[in-house]
């Protein structure tokens, strides 16, 4: 059964940071590319930015390119987003996500929220 479960979320004043975690289970994890999304109160499911089965490329929204960066450890099972810069903008939910067999799994979203 394919778990995603995300943590590291939390509150953060403008120009902070945090690091986001999403452990993996259930799936060959260093055989898929792993996304993560966000999700604003009121707006719709955003993609942040991906990453490939080894980590060697990595993608972003305009919105948060250099201030953002995900990175993945297939030891651990485990794929991170560290966000630096902070902005109220950029509070939401945040999710990570894998497609397996045809079908996008979603972990359960771990609060983000900018604020001073």
């Amino acid at each position: 059964q394919v778990q995603l479960v995300e943590s590291g979320g939390g509150l953060v004043q403008p120009g902070g940071s945090l690091r986001l975690a999403c452990a993996a289970s259930g799936f060959t994890f260093s055989t898929h590319s792993m996304m993560w999304y966000r999700q604003a109160p009121g707006k719709e499911r955003e993609l942040v930015g991906t990453i490939t089965r080894t980590g060697g490329t990595t993608n972003y929204a305009d919105s948060v390119k250099g201030r953002f960066t995900i990175s993945r450890d297939n030891a651990k099972n485990t794929v991170y987003l560290q966000m630096n810069s902070l902005e109220p903008e950029d509070t939401a939910v945040y999710y990570c996500a894998t497609n397996v067999l045809g079908f996008t799994r979603w972990g359960q979203g771990t609060q983000v929220t900018v604020s001073s």
